[in-house]
């Protein structure tokens, strides 16, 4: 990921917000088929959990827990490789893994909203603003569907999952909010053994919120006077971004 200072989001907390406010990732895998019958580029949106042991920790940048089918090519092509004679025996892939984190808010720029330089030397040019958390790590996978800790690992998985989606996003509570409890134990029986458990240690952790943060204070007003002016939910929310990323500057700026 390209961070220029302006840009670059250094708060882990932040970060690990970010994530579980957004918590559908595209995970990106490098790996050589052993038997050449999957590219070595694969992708998959997956919807993650973040766990984290201290929640009151500045530095701790935790674990993302996921799961998908057991035939996307992507899943075979892990086990392929897991599975391998030449490999460690481990279910941990020796290939580091990326998954990309993207808020839904995100708009064109265009130079018409820049009252100052445009006035001026018109030293500029069309951008698009956006956020965006980018995490490696080392996956392990949960894959053997005999194994009493792969069932273990997936049925919290789904359970931790539902709860999020159901109480954290739609806001259910008690008997409104759908639980695993609520399917047939044959059903999840059956369905647990067509996914595979995802488990990623994260050791690299960045991110980025462009939100006009290096223009200068009038071409900045101009972005939020033109993107209010477009009358879209998505325009006035992200007006409501540039003025939010703008507050700390200013605040800095005042003080010199």
């Amino acid at each position: 990921m390209h961070l220029r200072k302006d840009h670059a989001e250094l708060s882990i907390p932040a970060l690990r917000q970010f994530i579980r406010s957004n918590p559908l990732g595209l995970m990106t895998t490098a790996i050589p088929s052993p038997s050449s019958s999957f590219p070595l580029l694969q992708s998959t949106h997956i919807p993650f959990l973040l766990d984290i042991d201290d929640e009151s920790s500045e530095t701790e940048l935790g674990r993302l827990r996921g799961h998908m089918a057991r035939q996307n090519p992507q899943s075979q092509a892990l086990v392929e490789a897991l599975s391998d004679p030449s490999s460690s025996g481990s279910n941990v892939l020796e290939q580091d893994v990326l998954v990309v984190f993207t808020s839904p808010v995100q708009h064109y720029i265009t130079t018409n909203f820049y009252a100052e330089t445009m006035a001026g030397d018109r030293k500029t040019a069309p951008t698009w603003n956006y956020a965006a958390a980018q995490v490696y790590g080392r996956a392990r996978i949960h894959y053997d569907a005999d194994a009493p800790a792969t069932a273990d690992f997936l049925m919290q998985q789904l359970g931790d999952l539902a709860r999020m989606g159901e109480t954290g996003i739609m806001g259910y509570a008690g008997a409104d909010a759908w639980t695993v409890a609520d399917a047939p134990r044959s059903y999840v029986a059956r369905s647990r053994r067509l996914i595979v458990g995802v488990e990623i240690a994260i050791h690299r952790l960045e991110g980025k919120v462009k939100m006009s943060q290096e223009l200068m204070p009038r071409d900045r007003e101009g972005v939020v006077r033109g993107l209010r002016a477009l009358r879209t939910e998505t325009a006035d929310r992200m007006a409501e971004l540039v003025e939010e990323r703008a507050a700390p500057r200013l605040s800095k700026d005042e003080c010199g």
